[in-house]
């Protein structure tokens, strides 16, 4: 595999991730959040999200991933997301929602984290979501369904 196959598979990895974040913006804002799409690319150690949106006095990180059949959230992404929450968003945590978003085509799942388990330090070293799961985030309203641990 030459340089160019290399910069080719990159340049198509992220015209992906480009249009499933463009996709949500565009879902956030019909469902009445104020969205934007963080315009970097960021495997960095910045404390970044794919997305962030307000409703009300809530806002919310997403990370976001566009898969097949599943969908891996590093560790690494998803405490970021918190980070950028506890760092630059000055809200008590009730307000503050990290969550996970995998884009299947026309089927979203989000997956909303709790603050709880970034404090303890009980994040799992890879979050998955597949296609057939449920997610516990609702973004028609601020529903919650709780996943029992």
């Amino acid at each position: 595999m030459n340089l160019g196959d290399v910069k080719e598979g990159i340049q198509r990895w992220r015209k992906k991730g480009f249009y499933s974040e463009a996709v949500l913006v565009k879902k956030l804002m019909k469902h009445g959040y104020n969205a934007v799409r963080v315009p970097v690319s960021n495997p960095s150690m910045n404390p970044l999200p794919d997305v962030i949106a307000r409703r009300g006095l809530h806002v919310y990180a997403f990370e976001v991933k566009k898969a097949r059949y599943y969908a891996y959230f590093p560790e690494r992404q998803v405490r970021k997301l918190f980070e950028f929450l506890d760092r630059f968003i000055p809200l008590q945590k009730q307000y503050k929602h990290v969550v996970l978003a995998a884009h299947f085509d026309k089927r979203w799942v989000f997956h909303e984290k709790d603050w709880v388990d970034w404090e303890k330090g009980k994040l799992p070293e890879k979050e998955r979501i597949l296609k057939r799961d449920k997610g516990n985030f609702d973004l028609r309203g601020r529903q919650r369904k709780l996943d029992d641990k």
